[in-house]
Formats: structure tokens, sequence, C-alpha cells
């Protein structure tokens, strides 16, 4: 039973990183009421006021009304001290003291990689999520994707989970059993049927004021081994997901895309600026993460074939049957480094070559 983690997130003035310092401080949830006033102030500067709310038990009358919210709904309200609580979720320094869950909490534990993005996605956009998602399940059939349920890119990756058997997650920024927006409550029924689940840290007596978003992004984030942003303009809100993730040590990824796409320039900013790696399949996020899985073994993931241009055709002149060197193709080119490397970002992207280690490249038609 969460009682004494769900009833710190009410204790008044204390706030979300005061309860995760104290959980911190005194190993549980359930430590930190058996704390006396004397140890809350001398050993963790709280405030007096604070302290005394905690020593008389503040919040356990909110908590047991959650509790029996959650039996009366269907939702799993997970602590803080529990052993199913997600562990990367407990890693980050402001974790949530409870999440409620509807669908497998089992899942939220799995290896797990987040894609964020853009509300207002291109065909190029649709085109990269599909392809990663299905891509990454080929390789890693347990992973979980996880992402926020929003429109667009969240969208869109959940979509392509189900349609290719992955179990994903979606973190929402109000409390269950509602989904917003309404408009993907059928979506989320079927990612809980499916093995999926959806969960947010807002408890039912949370008022909304249209500020959850921002700390919604960071749970997405901290359950997740890696976030990768597919689509993004420059000040897109997707981006601090992946800013949250760069503060919790994660991996940051990034999809490419034309220097004039308007919603590919917070993605091409973030790559530029070395916050985050470059990836262009499933594989390049397995091997970003570290992952080992014998991929020796693993077949390659087919690649939708988009049209070249005259250009890219004769490019793909300088390959014979083996692998080619980066600077064989430089020399056989003639091209400088720079418009070398942009000729072989497009020709991954449309699947005539990939990239193999030792800055080696294989033609794939």
């Amino acid at each position: 039973m969460p009682l004494e983690s769900i009833a710190l997130s009410f204790v008044p003035q204390l706030g979300m990183r005061g309860a995760a310092y104290l959980v911190e401080m005194f190993g549980s949830a359930r430590a930190v009421y058996r704390a006396s006033k004397e140890e809350l102030v001398e050993r963790c500067e709280l405030r007096e006021d604070v302290a005394r709310a905690i020593t008389l038990k503040k919040g356990f009358a909110e908590a047991d009304r959650e509790i029996a919210y959650c039996k009366a709904h269907g939702i799993e309200a997970v602590g803080c001290d529990e052993e199913r609580y997600p562990r990367l979720l407990r890693e980050a320094e402001d974790f949530p003291m409870a999440i409620y869950v509807r669908g497998d909490v089992g899942v939220l534990s799995r290896r797990a990689v987040a894609f964020v993005g853009t509300r207002k996605i291109t065909p190029y956009g649709q085109r990269m999520c599909d392809r990663l998602v299905q891509e990454l399940h080929e390789l890693l059939p347990d992973v979980a994707i996880i992402s926020g349920l929003a429109y667009g890119v969240d969208g869109e990756c959940h979509r392509a989970a189900l349609a290719c058997g992955a179990a994903t997650v979606g973190v929402v920024a109000n409390a269950l059993p509602r989904v917003t927006p309404t408009v993907h409550e059928r979506l989320a029924a079927e990612m809980v049927a499916k093995g999926g689940a959806v969960v947010t840290e807002l408890n039912s007596q949370t008022k909304q004021n249209g500020r959850f978003f921002i700390p919604r992004n960071r749970v997405i984030a901290a359950l997740a081994a890696g976030t990768v942003v597919v689509e993004s303009a420059e000040s897109g809100g997707s981006l601090s997901t992946a800013a949250f993730a760069d503060g919790y040590n994660r991996t940051v990824m990034a999809v490419p895309g034309r220097a004039v796409d308007a919603n590919s320039m917070g993605c091409n900013m973030l790559i530029r600026n070395r916050k985050a790696q470059m990836v262009l399949s499933g594989r390049d996020i397995v091997e970003e993460l570290r992952w080992e899985l014998g991929l020796e073994n693993v077949p390659q993931p087919k690649r939708e074939q988009l049209p070249l241009t005259d250009e890219e055709a004769q490019f793909m002149t300088y390959f014979g049957a083996d692998p080619v060197a980066l600077e064989v193709l430089q020399s056989r080119s003639g091209m400088s480094a720079g418009e070398l490397s942009l000729m072989l970002m497009n020709l991954e992207l449309s699947g005539a070559v990939r990239q193999l280690p030792g800055k080696l490249y294989e033609k794939l038609i």
C-alpha cells in the first residue's frame, strides 16, 4: 500500500523536489513520517511548519481518498517505496512520490526508448516514426516505446508500436482515467489492451491549470534509457524532454532533416550543438544506447526505398560489391567533406546505403 508515498505529495509547502530529497535522506516515505520534528528541521533543514505538518501525518487523509478513487476507477497507484516502481524513474532527482497507471505496471520497467516531437508532423516525420519504431522492435522485441499521447509525433509513434506489436506507454499530463486529447482515448485503450500502459504522476485531486505538460516531459525522459527527437521546430516543446533526458544523463538522439525545413530546425540544432546523436535507423538507436544484442545475428531491417536524384544515382556508381571507405568515396567523387557528408546522409535516409564500423559504407541497392 503506497499510503505514505502518496501522502507526502500532499504535504503543504513541501513540493516535489523537497519530497524526493526527504525520501533520499531517510530511505523511504514511511521513514520520513517516522522522523521527529527535530530530525526534519536539523538534519534536513526544513521549515518548522513543514516539519510539523509531516509529524502530524498531514496528507494521510488525502492519500486515503486517492487510494479509494484508484480502486473505484481501475487505476493502480505505485509508490516510490515499492519494488515495482520503475528503477530508471526512481534514479531521477525529482522523481514523483507516486505514479498512477492503467495497464501493465511491469512494462514501465522494461528497456525503453522515448520518442517525442512536433504536433505538426510532416509526411517525412511520419515515415521516420514508423521506420524507427518498427526497426527498433525488430531488433529488440521486448523494448517499450514511450511518448506523450499528444498529436503529431507522439500519436504516430504509439500507432507505429501497435502496428508492429511493440508495447507502448503514454505519459499524460492529467489525472486518470481521462486521457487528453480526448480524441486519443481509443488509442490509449488499445495501448492498454495490447500490453502497454497509460501513466501519470497527477492524482485525482489535482487542480488543472495547463502547466503540467513540461513536468510531464521529465517523466517521459526519466522512464527511458534514451530519447529520440523525431521532428521539432527551433523552439519546440519536445526540446524540453531532450533537456530533461540530458540532465538525467540519458542518451539524447535526433533525426536530421533539411536545413530549410522548419520542423527539423530543432533536431538539426541539437545535432549541430552536440546535444544529440544523429540517428537514422533503429540499429543506430540500439548502438547509441550500447545495448548488447548479438547484432551480428540479427537480420538487417528492410528499408523503404526512396527515388534517387540524378546526382545521387551517379554517386552510387562509385560503390562496388564490397564496402567502400569514406576517403575512397571522397577521392572517387571529388567532393568536399561537407558535400560528401550531406550526400551520404541523404542516401542513408533513402535506404540506398548504410554505414558500417570503421567509416565504411555499403551499397544496399
